[in-house]
């Protein structure tokens, strides 16, 4: 039997036997080798399991301070990094970005709104030309490609899941109208102040800490591939690639490569939850709130094989039904599985991270299983 840590008062045991089933007999086989689940009911930590090993070797253990890469959950964060910039009036989401970022307006973008950037809407999943992978860790380069491209369909018109780019592309507004980097806002104004184990861009004295992941086995189903899934997701350039690990963690992309724990995921995500709320002092107004949990789109995506209900960054769980039962709910999904919710009708945020990989793009079943075992307890 697997060795369970953390946090489980007796109301949510059904969540503890289904977190210990997903290592002993997982859906499709995916047994897990390391996993966290955390949830805040009210802003408040009441359930926090861990276990499992943080190598593939199994000769380390995963502890309570082991930081998991979450891939595209770490959208989640950086939607509400946005939020927070809305928050202090240093942009709105009706706002055209190229007003904040002129450069950004050539080719047709020069309409397109911040909400529309943040909801996939620009038409730049990825570069129209393979690049060397390399080059996404220029981030001048970078922005200067995605600032002269044209869009690969009209702005506005249609939703097509950006994995990589949209980091670059929205953490270039937050630098324009904050000043800082989102990796260093992130750190001042939420992970310091309110202690929460959260890095986009990890230091190197801190890269002990992260556990080994276990690649997935199978490619993720897009659908028939066309030049705009290639662009996103298929193209020799269409990751970051060639620098090594090290390198990859110590990168800013607020969309890819953020590190941190379960029970922050959890906590930051209760800001949704709670009306604004973190530790009980507001961040958000309800105002703000609403404009980033306004479904800004709707329909087949371009890029993900899903039907997309696209908030401002979040996923809305109304077309997905992955985040519990309220059609309300929003989160991020990450490669290989993890995820962070919130679901504002309930008070509910949860986080699920884990070191074995899948090939689902939305809806793992482990996690599907945790948050239906949840709900139960609820």
């Amino acid at each position: 039997m697997t060795d369970i840590n953390g946090l489980c008062p007796d109301r949510f045991a059904p969540v503890r036997d289904a977190f210990a089933a997903n290592f002993e007999d997982a859906p499709e086989g995916l047994n897990e080798l390391a996993a966290r689940f955390s949830v805040c009911v009210d802003g408040e930590l009441i359930l926090d399991l861990w276990a499992g090993h943080a190598d593939t070797a199994r000769s380390r253990p995963f502890e309570a301070d082991t930081l998991v890469p979450v891939f595209s959950t770490g959208k989640s964060v950086m939607s509400l990094m946005i939020a927070s910039a809305v928050e202090r009036g240093l942009i709105a989401y009706d706002q055209p970005v190229a007003e904040v970022w002129p450069e950004f307006g050539q080719a047709g973008k020069d309409r397109l709104t911040l909400a529309q950037l943040m909801s996939h809407q620009a038409g730049l999943p990825g570069f129209s030309e393979t690049i060397d992978p390399s080059l996404w860790f220029d981030r001048e380069a970078v922005l200067d490609r995605l600032a002269a491209q044209a869009p690969m369909w009209p702005p506005g018109t249609a939703s097509g899941y950006h994995p990589i780019s949209i980091g670059f592309l929205a953490g270039e507004v937050f630098r324009r109208v904050d000043g800082r980097s989102m990796g260093q806002a992130l750190r001042q104004d939420f992970a310091d102040p309110y202690s929460l184990d959260l890095w986009i861009g990890l230091p190197e004295d801190q890269h002990d800490r992260v556990a080994q992941l276990r690649k997935p086995t199978a490619a993720p189903d897009l659908g028939t591939i066309d030049a705009i899934k290639r662009s996103a997701f298929l193209d020799r350039g269409s990751s970051p690639g060639g620098r090594g690990s090290a390198e990859w963690r110590m990168a800013e992309i607020p969309s890819a490569n953020l590190h941190g724990r379960a029970d922050a995921l959890a906590r930051i995500l209760g800001i949704i939850a709670t009306g604004g709320l973190m530790d009980g002092k507001r961040v958000l107004s309800g105002l703000t709130l609403a404009q980033l949990l306004e479904e800004r789109i709707r329909g087949a995506d371009l890029v993900v094989p899903f039907e997309m209900s696209w908030a401002a960054g979040l996923m809305r769980n109304e077309t997905l039904k992955v985040f519990g039962p309220n059609p309300e709910a929003v989160g991020h999904s990450g490669w290989g599985g993890s995820m962070a919710m919130a679901d504002p009708a309930r008070g509910v945020s949860a986080a699920y991270v884990m070191t074995r990989q899948s090939a689902h793009l939305i809806g793992d079943p482990r996690s599907v299983r945790l948050i239906e075992a949840l709900y139960e307890a609820l």
